[in-house]
């Protein structure tokens, strides 16, 4: 048996494929690369260039592939972007979400894990972390576009023989602590993305987007989650339902924030460098405070993340942004060589 990761060659996605492999299991890697690149993709896992959204080419991989599970990673995360092109959106992340779960229903594949994200809660009244029962109330038209898709995913596993999880991420960052991926995408909008990059002089500085938010110090406060634990919370996820596992949607995050100073603070502090930072309005679409309340993946999925420290995750980020100049294929060996040996 083999499972199918769209997206693959992007941050998590390729994240996802290594702990898969390390799991023992068979890859297989559906990505187009528009953000993503080819040698974040291990040479053990099979590789497919193409759109998810192209039924063809999935029924294709289905033939050729004993899948059985399909992690989805594949779409489009800009807020800003999101709120400027609604429909581009709809079209990629609800869309081609919707044409790949048929082909997955079609095709007979039973396990799905959805890549969602907190953007689905919105603005919420007080500062608690978040539970998945709240009301939900997407603020832009990208969590609207994810929880969209967890409707659907939802009413394809009532009608059949298939079954989910999506998995709400809070701020994901941090890279793989033996340096053989991490977030590679040149303007990233990640936070600590940036900030590393402001700390190495690849940019100038950094862009503070609202400082009159009614949080401490005026900035925005979120929910930072280090990329191993949550590839680890999707393939707790996995054999959640391959043990027979009931649909399920649930947060992963670690039930306490930060805010945008508190961060940059982190990195100027381990990066050993000052950088200018810029202040400037809110945001369209961005929310004050989102900090997850992860209780029900640790207690169903028996999740328990081992990377809860925001100095670890700034400090893996860094190391992965000051080898990134040197990242090509045939220098690989040599990275993974000298970080292999890191202390985290």
């Amino acid at each position: 048996m083999a499972v199918l990761v769209t997206g693959g060659a992007g941050y998590i996605g390729s994240h996802m494929v290594w702990a898969l492999l390390d799991a023992g299991e068979t890859v297989v890697v559906l990505d187009r690369l528009s953000t993503g690149f080819r040698w974040a993709v291990p040479d053990e896992a099979r590789f497919y260039l193409g759109d998810v959204g192209d039924q063809i080419l999935l029924k294709q991989i289905f033939a050729e592939n004993d899948i059985d599970a399909i992690f989805h990673f594949a779409g489009s995360i800009v807020v800003p972007q999101s709120v400027a092109n609604p429909l581009e959106y709809y079209e990629n992340n609800t869309g081609k979400t919707r044409l790949l779960a048929a082909a997955a229903v079609e095709a007979g594949i039973r396990h799905f894990v959805f890549s969602s994200t907190a953007a689905v809660y919105g603005d919420q009244k007080d500062d608690a972390p978040v539970p998945e029962s709240v009301p939900l109330n997407p603020k832009n038209p990208y969590g609207q576009s994810k929880l969209m898709s967890e409707l659907m995913l939802r009413d394809a596993a009532a009608a059949h023989n298939f079954r989910f999880v999506a998995l709400r991420y809070f701020n994901v960052a941090g890279a793989d602590p033996l340096g053989r991926t991490g977030l590679s995408t040149e303007g990233a909008t990640h936070l600590i993305k940036i900030a590393c990059e402001a700390s190495l002089k690849k940019r100038r500085g950094v862009d503070v987007y609202g400082t009159d938010y009614p949080t401490p110090d005026g900035t925005g406060i979120r929910d930072y989650i280090h990329v191993t634990d949550l590839v680890d919370a999707h393939l707790k996820a996995l054999s959640y339902l391959r043990r027979g596992g009931e649909p399920l949607i649930a947060n992963c995050g670690y039930g306490r924030g930060y805010s945008v100073l508190e961060v940059l603070e982190a990195v100027k502090r381990i990066g050993g460098r000052r950088f200018e930072i810029k202040y400037g309005p809110r945001r369209p679409g961005d929310a004050a405070s989102v900090v997850a309340n992860a209780t029900l993946a640790r207690r169903l999925l028996e999740w328990t993340p081992r990377h809860d420290d925001l100095d670890l995750i700034v400090e893996t980020a860094i190391r992965w942004e000051r080898e990134l100049d040197n990242r090509k294929p045939d220098s690989l060996r040599s990275i993974q060589t000298r970080l292999a040996s890191a202390r985290f």
